[in-house]
């Protein structure tokens, strides 16, 4: 009933689906606790309440998102040897113990301290309750370098042998750690992190603006979510070159199906802005473009030649419409963030930040907008690297168990129904808590007990100048 190819293509997008979950999470969690720790550090420094009453408010939110994070995550572990034991084999020696330094590293870092975090406010003194807010990011960041590590070595292999058995064996950890791609890889993951809790940030703020309940929490993190946005977006657009320039230099294929080339351009490729990539006919229908544009992105000369994929064998292309189209809704995203810092700077210097109601709504459109980027980044690298799991070496379907398909099957209908019950029941859960106005009346203290244990005198609900000013 099921052929070969369709086991394969149902276990790819069995471990698609269960990590479209999952890298929203981390995506989130990483920007936030170190958003949490500048809000700490902010209260300790300055001694005002807004700051410890924003670091309770998205105190909740982060201890729900990451543990939605890290249980999805453990689902990942378990399908490299159900479904991808071949891949696990021959790519094991390399991989398992740079996922092992994860574990041991981060994890044990962010389990080790969460506690003291979450809990610990109130009975442990403010500058290890402190440390243990910045160790909890700093975990999330090692977490990240880790994985990122384990993706780019799949992306660009470096340091290795294969034996007899066909298996990849470590010769130089150094240069398996750090790949050709990792720098670029990392630095792009972590500032798109950054991007991410930016904009839920802004968008709560900018919700509780729209609705008039502008306290001194709502108006403090929407200025600073709108700060990072400025900032950051900027610098992610340059790292998006480097990082693209990069991936020219070893994933030429990739960066082909991104630009829609099908065909070499030796005098100098063209922007394909938009259009419909048709795989069979080799060509970009109602292609929309500007001339030379992309010779100068890659390789900043307009009349640089770019080779396409009629200089790469069919069997390894990869799928175009979906690289092209992924690739232009994270730029298009990335383009629409850097305006809404734009639009902001601009109001800031008119005095309009928390009254120009336009900019609000535009902010709280674009609260999802990280986690939409953030995936469409990673069906783009990782369908673009098809059809191999170690890039030139490992094909995708030599990389699959010998399972079969109705198996498959059956248990992807099992994560589905039970990831859209448990997942959409997490994501309502933070959607309320971000409801609430950010006050104490509102979200507690982190330890369930009266603030004043901790030797804080709580602040009003909302600010008598606070009201005067929503008025």
């Amino acid at each position: 009933m099921f052929g070969d190819l369709d086991a394969v293509v149902l276990a790819r997008a069995q471990f698609a689906f269960t990590m479209a979950f999952h890298i929203i999470f981390p995506a989130f969690s990483i920007g936030l606790a170190s958003y949490l720790a500048v809000l700490e550090g902010l209260w300790l420094y300055t001694g005002r309440d807004t700051y410890l009453n924003l670091f309770k408010y998205w105190l909740k939110i982060f201890a729900v998102a990451f543990a939605m994070g890290v249980v999805s995550g453990i689902v990942m572990s378990y399908q490299f040897g159900t479904n991808w034991a071949v891949f696990s084999d021959k790519a094991g020696p390399v991989i398992g113990p740079l996922m092992a330094y994860e574990v041991l590293t981060a994890f044990f870092l962010e389990a080790g301290f969460l506690g003291v975090m979450l809990f610990g406010m109130g009975r442990v003194g403010r500058g290890l309750h402190y440390l243990a807010t910045v160790l909890v990011a700093l975990g999330t960041f090692f977490s990240a370098f880790w994985i990122l590590s384990v993706n780019s070595w799949m992306q660009t292999p470096a340091g290795y042998s294969i034996n007899n058995q066909g298996q990849f064996v470590p010769e130089d950890w150094w240069a398996i750690v750090f790949n050709p791609s990792f720098p670029y890889r990392l630095v792009h993951m972590v500032l798109a992190a950054y991007l991410t809790t930016a904009l839920v940030v802004g968008a709560a703020g900018a919700f509780h603006l729209l609705r008039r309940r502008g306290s001194q929490e709502a108006k403090t993190m929407f200025s600073m979510a709108m700060w990072m946005l400025i900032c950051v977006a900027p610098i992610q657009i340059v790292a998006g070159d480097l990082h693209g320039t990069n991936t020219l230099e070893h994933q030429p294929a990739k960066v082909m199906a991104m630009e829609g080339h099908y065909q070499s351009y030796p005098d100098g490729a063209p922007l394909i802005l938009f259009g419909l990539p048709d795989q069979a006919a080799a060509t970009v229908r109602y292609a929309i473009q500007i001339p030379k544009l992309s010779s100068l992105i890659l390789k900043h000369d307009l009349n640089a030649p770019l080779a396409g994929l009629d200089t790469v064998p069919r069997e390894n292309w990869p799928p175009v419409p979906i690289v092209f189209w992924s690739f232009r809704i994270m730029v298009g995203l990335g383009l629409l963030m850097l305006g809404l810092g734009a639009l902001a700077l601009l109001a800031r210097f008119r005095g309009g930040l928390y009254e120009w109601r336009p900019l609000h709504v535009y902010a709280l459109a674009m609260g999802p907008a990280g986690f939409v980027a953030v995936l469409a980044g990673w069906v783009t690298t990782e369908v673009g690297r098809q059809p191999f799991t170690v890039y030139g070496l490992l094909r995708t379907s030599d990389s699959v168990s010998p399972l079969a398909a109705p198996a498959v099957a059956a248990s992807l209908a099992a994560f589905a129904v039970v990831y859209l019950f448990v997942f959409a029941a997490g994501m309502f859960y933070i959607l309320r808590l971000m409801s609430h106005v950010p006050h104490p009346g509102e979200t507690g203290p982190a330890q369930g007990q009266p603030t004043r244990t901790a030797g804080i005198t709580p602040a009003p609900a909302v600010a008598p100048d606070a009201v005067a000013e929503a008025r």
